[in-house]
């Protein structure tokens, strides 16, 4: 409000006309005729002023807006809308009752008759920067990222701003007033109108609970995948509390135990529910020690792929995949159990591959991945992608082996792996089977038509390309050592993975179905 106030203390101050007023705004002459006298400025300036135009912030207000909604934020996506035509509705009306006239210092050649006061270009920048960096702060995790989204928001107002009195378009006043419109009605957006999501559990019919609980609340957290363990831990005691959970315990992963001893001191302390954030390698630590126990796990997905959440609809954002896993409802899926040459008996939730696949694993930048996220994947699968054949034997459900030849090997226990990409679209995560999928391109840009023909499903001319089996059990065999990883996690060079799939062995909070 007190920026709104000030908005309306400079349109007083235009419209009385006063003299230390003008006198600021005669200075956007000699900005002008600066500008003028750099001849390589007029069409850099032409350009901003038509990229940030009415049109064009519409057009990119419904893109944000649209994007937002379908992403399931859609209280965000409302405030986007709301704000940006509060603003412009507003900016007209200023426009019509001050009735301030454009300074006469424009260039002739694209003079402009229209109202001044405040500036829309202006007015709509601010609104849709602050707007930007509203989101980064909300939806952004990565701290490099959200400085840059943040940065880039507002050197795109202070370039509109700059851009409207170096063409002589506005009184510096002009720019001053539609900062604070743009700034000020955001503000007052967010105070009548929190763009936080709800509780999803809000309209919903309360969940029977089969026995009775003593809502009693276990976090399993990996510290080092939250900006701030304090902040965090502040979220989740609010949220629990207002969920009616009791006061959470609180059990911190380490380098030497990513989750395993965590969820069985929880199990043991009479935890109900048990929370896991981290990655995917926290997740399936702690999904593994507390299956066949009945205690739900509610993930709260804070790495890079975030698989076993991306394929029940857990959402990304941090607020609400608390909310779903204090108020969601129980899933039994699968797991897994695996073992090899070289390695324990182990298990996954997700996938395992042998090959190219885990070779992107064993690639990866940890320090670019720590910066960009999944990008640092791409840049890892470019690498790599001619890594050499491999000689495979398959055998599945204990039928006789079957002789492959294949660049990678996926055996998937969902459908949607690294990137969103649906290699396995008929895996699901409860059937009790384990899909497997082998790719075998032959030159570098075979890659490009086998990947479309396998997303796709249109793999009736893939020849010996594409191979897909089926069943409970999946042992692959390599005739040499190769990359292998589990959930995203490489587990080291090996010529043999023996997987089978337990059928419902672990409860997983997920979104209520409607």
């Amino acid at each position: 409000m007190i920026l709104l106030a000030l908005f309306a203390g400079v349109a007083g101050a235009v419209s009385a006309g006063w003299s230390w007023l003008l006198d600021l705004d005669a200075h956007g002459e000699s900005a002008r005729e600066w500008a003028a006298g750099q001849a390589w400025l007029e069409h850099p300036l032409r350009a901003i002023e038509i990229a940030f135009g009415t049109p064009a912030m519409t057009g990119i207000t419904v893109v944000l807006a649209v994007v937002l909604l379908v992403r399931g934020h859609r209280r965000a996506g409302i405030l986007v809308a709301a704000v940006m035509a509060a603003t412009a509705l507003l900016t007209y009306g200023t426009k019509v009752l001050v009735g301030r006239g454009r300074p006469i210092w424009q260039d002739p050649e694209y003079f402009l008759h229209s109202n001044a006061f405040p500036s829309g270009h202006t007015s709509a920048a601010a609104a849709m920067s602050g707007l930007v960096v509203l989101l980064a702060v909300m939806l952004v995790r990565r701290p490099a990222i959200r400085r840059l989204l943040s940065t880039l928001a507002v050197l795109m107002w202070a370039l509109v701003a700059a851009d409207r009195i170096l063409l002589g378009r506005h009184f510096p006043s002009d720019v001053v007033g539609g900062t604070l419109l743009g700034v000020g009605v955001l503000l007052l957006g967010v105070a009548l109108y929190n763009p936080l999501p709800r509780s999803h559990a809000l309209k919903a019919e309360p969940l029977p609970e089969p026995f009775p609980s003593a809502r009693n609340l276990a976090v399993v957290l990996n510290p080092i995948k939250v900006e701030s363990v304090e902040q965090f831990q502040a979220l989740v005691t609010q949220l629990a509390a207002e969920s009616g959970w009791h006061e959470p315990r609180w059990y911190l992963t380490t380098v030497e135990d990513s989750g395993t001893g965590q969820a069985e001191q929880a199990a043991v302390d009479g935890a109900d529910l048990v929370i896991v954030c981290g990655g995917d390698g926290t997740v399936r630590e702690v999904c593994a020690e507390l299956a066949g126990t009945g205690i739900p796990v509610g993930v709260v997905p804070a790495g890079t792929g975030n698989l076993l959440a991306r394929n029940l609809e857990i959402p990304l954002f941090i607020r609400a995949a608390i909310d779903i896993a204090l108020t969601g409802q129980d899933r039994a899926i699968d797991m897994v159990e695996v073992d090899g040459d070289g390695i324990e008996p182990t298990h996954f939730m997700v996938m395992a591959g042998m090959g190219f696949d885990a070779a992107i694993m064993e690639g990866v930048n940890e320090e670019l991945k720590k910066k960009v996220g999944w990008l640092a994947y791409v840049l890892a699968a470019l690498k790599g992608l001619m890594f050499p054949a491999m000689r495979l034997e398959v055998s599945v459900d204990d039928s006789p082996f079957t002789k492959h030849r294949a660049r990678t090997c996926v055996i998937g226990n969902v459908g949607s792996l690294q990137g969103g990409m649906n290699l396995l679209p008929d895996a699901t995560i409860d059937d009790g089977q384990l899909d497997v999928v082998l790719l075998y391109p032959r030159r570098f840009l075979s890659w490009i038509p086998l990947v479309l023909r396998v997303v796709t499903r249109r793999e009736r001319n893939a020849g010996e390309s594409v191979a897909r089996m089926t069943g409970r059990k999946v042992v692959v065999r390599a005739s040499g050592e190769v990359p292998r990883q589990l959930d995203g996690d490489t587990i080291g060079l090996g010529s043999e993975l023996r997987m089978e799939c337990i059928h419902g062995r672990v409860l997983v909070r997920v979104p209520r179905t409607v």
